[in-house]
Formats: structure tokens, C-alpha cells, sequence
């Protein structure tokens, strides 16, 4: 796991990981989630999208489970551009700093986004119509893979050792905002809209309305300070190739030195982006395709779980400052490998309390995975190949786990026409998690400006510790 560095001085932090003026970490962190905020909203939006509308507008078919698969496979191809955008994203955002990719990420994202609202149907252009769709959804793909990674080191450089959980948890609440977002437009639409004028134009808005929201992004971003863990890396690098010694690009260096360690981010990872999708993108599928349920309550009951989860992630966070990141994401993953049984037996229910229950309950187990989940992976990594291997670690994950999610899922329920198949998809994934948590030695309290993970945890982060495995 990286060669254990010294422990820290009694006379306290280093200057560089010193928590930020309360005034200043909330700017970086309200920077973070508003940007992390709309980058998921667009990168959600296209997944409620193939759900709902994508699979008659650009993807027709007579069977409806047919037509949604296709256009979950472009939904996947998004994710199969994550890495790429990881490695770019990471090499450069390693390099030349943090902010300014983030800068970069939020203006691919939502210009792919802007554009896919005013793309032609099948109807009007034929082929050409999914093809362009497929392009517009490897440029989101692309710069999400970028976005994660400088969002949540942005803030953990900046929030010192011993809350780093807390402040960390705030980017990863950006993926329900942004849900929550695209859901409550879309839910909204499809409230004062008929099936026609929806299908129509209306599903157009909320992707035009992602021109608006990038523009509020990129002022608030631009307004932050780069972090000073990496400026102090940085100038420790040019000192070197001033007498010079060279070094290899982050990437190489990730996966010759860190590989482990990206392992553990994609195990991590692994239940966590699987059971998310299941629990958003194929549940739409699941509610409106298979118990012939309305967009509206599939819409609503997502909706209202959204709001929860987005609340409590910063609490789960929190939680794995005092507990570790371990014990805290062993609760999500072992609850979540046995309510992806009870999950679908309250949705064919068909009752939209008992649904709402449903996901509000799966979404508060994934919280517990995904809070804690930014400040670990970024513990994992010394800073010179931090930004490349947490986006690395995260974005392979989301191949094999979030891509392929929903189409696994679609394709069982079409085989079997049973959610069990599902439930023991989504129970094998959270036990894979769990295992690669119980196996991983604990992150918490870790200095990030010292290479090296170190595992002689400051006394004040260990007093609350609860020993787990090793």
C-alpha cells in the first residue's frame, strides 16, 4: 500500500493540510457541489432520458424493453469514456493543478449536454439521429471521467486531516443534487405536459437549461483557490527537474507503483456505482416498463429518495471521520446486499408510499457507501499521482459496474421476466465491496502532503476508531 512515512510531529499538521478559514473551505466546497451538482445533472439527465423518452425519439422498436436497451447501450457508452477522461484529466490536473481541468470538465459536459437538446429525432434524419446522440454522450462520458476526481481532491487538499470525511462528502452529494435536479424537471414536465407534448419538445428543456446552470458553475468555480497540498507538490517537482531528476507521467507511476491501490478503489467502487444505477436509471425501467406504473410516480418516488440521500451523504461523511471510512462503508454495503431482495418486493407493491419507502431506504445504504467513499480513495494516493489514480480507480469502476448496470439489469428482466435475478446482481455486487473494504487497511487521518500512506493515525482521529480486519 505505498511505504508507511513517519508519523507526525507533535507540534501538529503541516501548513499544507492545516484546514482551510471556515469562510474558505465553504467557497471551495459550495464551488465543488455546485459544479459536481450540474455536471451529474446533465450525466443523469441522458440516463432518465433513455428511460422515458430516448427509446421511442431516437432508438424505436415494437418491443419496448428492445428499444430502452438500445438506448441504454449509448447510456453505457458515456461511462466507457470515463477512463480515458480520467487518464487526461488526471495527467494534466497532476501537472498543471486541479481547478483549471475542473474548469475545462464543466464546459465539455454542458455544451454535450446543450446540444443533445437540440439534436433531430429517428424521424427527421434517420441513423444519423442515434449516431449524433452517441457522440454528444462520449464528450459527457469524457469530461464526467475528469470531474470527480479534481472535484473531490479540490476539497479533501483543502479540509485538513481530521474532517476530511465531512467536507469531502459534499462533491459526492453533487450526484443526487444533480439527480435530484434532473428528476424535478422532468417530473415537472411530465405533471403539466400530455404523453404527446412531452415526446414532442418538452423532454427538450431541461437539456437546453443546461446552458444556463454551466454558466452559474463556471463563476462559482473560477472564483476558488487552487490547493495548496498541490502547489506545494508542485514546487517540490520543479525543484527536482531543476537538478535534474525526471519523473514518469502520473499515470505510469500510478499503475507501477499504486496498482493495489487502484484495485481498492475499483472494489470499493463496484457495489456502490452498481446498486446506484439500479436504484435510479433501472428502476424508471422497472416501475414504467414492467409494473405499467406512470412516469409520475416512478419520477416522484426518485425524487423524494433523492432529497434524502443528497441530506444525508454530508452525514455519512461525517460519521467516517469519527468511525473510519471502513466500519462506515461496511454498513452500506452489507445492508445493501440484503435489501436488494426487499427493494423489489415493496416496488411490485405497486403502492407509491411502499415505493417511495423502497428507494428512500436503498438510496440512505448507498449514502453509506458513497459518503465516506471520496476522502478513502483519496487517501489511497500520494498527491504527485493523486488526481490520476482516484480518477483512474473510479472511472474503471464505473465500466464495469455503473455502465453495464442497467443493460445487465434490463436484459434479466427481459430473459426472466423476475426481479429476483436482479436482486442477486445487486447482492453479489455489495458483497464485492464489502469484501475489498474488509480487506483494506484503514485511511483515516491520513496526512496528504507526506507520501506514503501512513498508518500511525493521529491520537485525536484514533481515539473513536473502531478496529475492523487488519
Amino acid at each position: 500500500m505505498g511505504s508507511p512515512s513517519s508519523a507526525q510531529s507533535p507540534s501538529g499538521p503541516s501548513a499544507s493540510t492545516r484546514p482551510a478559514p471556515k469562510g474558505k473551505i465553504g467557497r471551495i466546497v459550495a464551488a465543488s457541489l455546485v459544479g459536481t451538482t450540474i455536471e451529474w445533472y446533465d450525466f443523469f439527465l441522458y440516463g432518465s432520458a433513455a428511460a422515458l423518452v430516448f427509446n421511442t425519439l431516437f432508438f424505436p422498436s415494437s418491443d419496448p424493453l428492445v428499444g430502452t436497451l438500445l438506448a441504454f447501450l449509448t447510456y453505457a457508452v458515456g461511462f466507457a469514456a470515463r477512463p480515458l477522461g480520467g487518464v487526461v484529466f488526471g495527467h494534466y490536473g497532476d501537472k498543471i493543478g486541479r481547478k483549471k481541468l475542473l474548469v475545462i470538465s464543466l464546459l465539455m459536459m454542458g455544451g454535450a449536454t446543450f446540444a443533445m437538446g437540440l439534436l433531430p429525432t429517428h424521424a427527421s434524419i434517420g441513423v444519423w439521429a442515434p449516431i449524433l446522440l452517441t457522440v454528444l454522450r462520449l464528450v459527457q462520458g469524457f469530461a464526467l471521467g475528469g470531474e470527480w476526481g479534481g472535484a473531490v481532491l479540490l476539497v479533501s487538499e483543502h479540509g485538513g486531516d481530521e474532517r476530511r470525511g465531512f467536507w469531502a462528502s459534499w462533491p459526492q452529494a453533487g450526484a443526487p443534487g444533480g439527480n435530484l435536479l434532473a428528476t424535478g424537471v422532468l417530473a415537472l414536465l411530465a405533471a403539466v405536459q400530455s404523453d404527446e407534448a412531452f415526446l414532442a419538445w418538452g423532454w427538450r428543456i431541461p437539456f437546453l437549461l443546461s446552458g444556463v446552470l454551466v454558466m452559474l458553475g463556471l463563476w462559482i468555480r473560477i472564483s476558488v483557490e487552487e490547493s495548496p497540498v498541490f502547489l506545494e507538490a508542485q514546487k517540490k517537482s520543479q525543484e527536482q527537474a531543476a537538478a535534474g531528476v525526471k519523473e514518469q507521467a502520473p499515470v505510469v507511476a500510478v499503475f507501477r507503483k499504486s496498482w493495489r491501490e487502484v484495485l481498492l478503489a475499483i472494489g470499493t467502487r463496484f457495489g456502490e456505482n452498481i446498486s446506484y444505477y439500479i436504484l435510479t436509471a433501472f428502476l424508471l425501467v422497472y416501475v414504467t416498463v414492467h409494473l405499467e406504473m406512470s412516469k409520475s410516480d416512478a419520477l416522484n418516488a426518485l425524487l423524494i429518495g433523492s432529497a434524502v440521500h443528497f441530506v444525508t451523504i454530508p452525514l455519512w461523511g461525517a460519521l467516517s471521520d469519527r468511525l473510519g471510512r471502513r466500519p462506515v462503508t461496511l454498513i452500506g454495503a452489507l445492508g445493501m446486499a440484503v435489501w436488494a431482495f426487499g427493494f423489489f418486493a415493496l416496488l411490485d407493491t405497486r403502492s407509491f408510499p411502499v415505493i417511495v419507502l423502497s428507494v428512500t431506504v436503498g438510496l440512505l445504504l448507498h449514502g453509506a457507501m458513497y459518503g465516506p467513499q471520496a476522502a478513502f480513495i483519496s487517501e489511497l494516493f500520494d498527491t504527485k499521482v493523486r488526481y490520476s489514480g482516484a480518477s483512474m480507480g473510479s472511472q474503471l469502476a464505473s465500466i464495469i459496474g455503473g455502465a453495464l448496470a442497467p443493460l445487465i439489469a434490463v436484459e434479466l428482466l427481459k430473459d426472466y421476466r423476475s426481479s429476483v435475478p436482479v436482486s442477486l446482481y445487486l447482492c453479489f455486487a455489495a458483497l464485492v465491496t464489502a469484501v475489498t473494504v474488509w480487506v483494506a487497511k484503514e485511511t483515516r487521518g491520513r496526512d496528504l502532503a507526506k507520501d506514503g500512506l501512513d498508518h500511525s493515525v493521529p491520537a485525536a482521529a484514533r481515539k473513536d476508531s473502531v478496529p475492523l480486519g487488519r
